[in-house]
């Protein structure tokens, strides 16, 4: 039996209805795949899909971890769960009077993003521009920066801008942080471009038509007509690339920054020779950066599922 007989023998409706108006029963995990892969494509990300039992795990891991310690622990030294709580302020916000250490990770997060969403938002609408040069240039730039590594892109800024810039009559400082701002900013910048533009492209070219012939002009449509029906469509995809940046922080240890990662090292420096500390301290800081992008990657899917675009 071939495929389409296979189809109309376990199809459960009757067989004069049209076969688009008929139940999939065969199939249906490809179909809500297919339709997934297709939302994805048009927004140019993929869904962190986290779920209730992700957190049930980093909590495991985390009294293994510190189970783990303390059974290698010298009794004459302080215990694992005392040393990581005398230094649980210092890595979550550096030493007092400052704020490093993870508060950094969320300042740099959240500017990257602001930033990465203006210039995202206004390339993304170059995109879909009627001009030649401008859609190509711009689809360019979107493609450069969208696939080359974040970690390139992170070195490339912080070696190549000043630490400061002389107006003559002041001196701007560009701090370390403020560079991988600029750093973070640009691979955002393209993905949001692509979030803008398959959201655009995604409304049906009849909310276009059925606007010209209401003598809208391009600007008027796209801002009075096109843009609003975007913006649920934008949300989801938003969010999960702001969670993907704030899990991408911590590369900026690397350049030197004094965020949660280089004050978590600093103080198992100050801790000595203790290996033991190790899974502690860093599974700790696994879980301050689960525990900060979990609720807000369950929101994603939440509106998502409001949201929900049938295609």
């Amino acid at each position: 039996m071939n495929a389409l007989g296979a189809r109309e023998k376990f199809d459960n409706r009757p067989a004069g209805i049209p076969a688009e108006q008929r139940l999939d029963v065969l199939l249906p995990l490809a179909r809500r795949q297919q339709s997934q892969a297709m939302v994805e494509r048009l927004e140019g990300t993929f869904r962190l899909n986290f779920q209730p039992h992700h957190a049930v795990w980093m909590m495991v891991l985390f009294v293994l971890a510190i189970g783990s310690a303390h059974a290698q622990a010298p009794k004459e030294l302080i215990s694992p769960i005392d040393a990581l709580f005398k230094w649980m302020p210092f890595i979550l916000w550096g030493p007092e009077g400052t704020l490093n250490g993870f508060a950094l990770n969320l300042i740099i997060s959240f500017f990257a993003m602001l930033f990465g969403t203006v210039a995202g938002a206004a390339l993304g609408l170059m995109q879909v521009s009627l001009l030649l040069p401008v859609r190509t240039g711009s689809w360019i730039v979107t493609q450069f920066f969208r696939n080359s590594p974040w970690l390139v892109l992170l070195f490339t800024i912080m070696l190549l801008f000043p630490f400061e810039i002389d107006l003559g009559f002041v001196i701007i400082p560009i701090p370390d942080w403020m560079k991988a701002v600029i750093g973070f900013s640009l691979p955002v910048m393209a993905n949001i471009s692509e979030v803008v533009r398959g959201a655009v492209r995604s409304l049906p070219s009849g909310q276009w038509e059925s606007a010209e012939s209401l003598a809208f002009n391009r600007r008027q449509t796209m801002w009075m007509i096109i843009m609003p029906q975007c913006y649920k469509r934008m949300l989801p995809p938003w969010i999960n690339w702001y969670c993907i940046l704030a899990m991408a922080t911590p590369l900026c240890s690397i350049m030197g920054v004094e965020e949660s990662v280089t004050y978590t090292a600093q103080a198992l420096n100050a801790e000595g020779d203790r290996p033991e500390l190790l899974p502690v301290f860093y599974v700790f800081l696994l879980v301050i950066h689960f525990v900060y992008t979990y609720p807000i990657a369950r929101w994603s899917i939440q509106l998502e599922k409001k949201f929900a675009v049938k295609l």
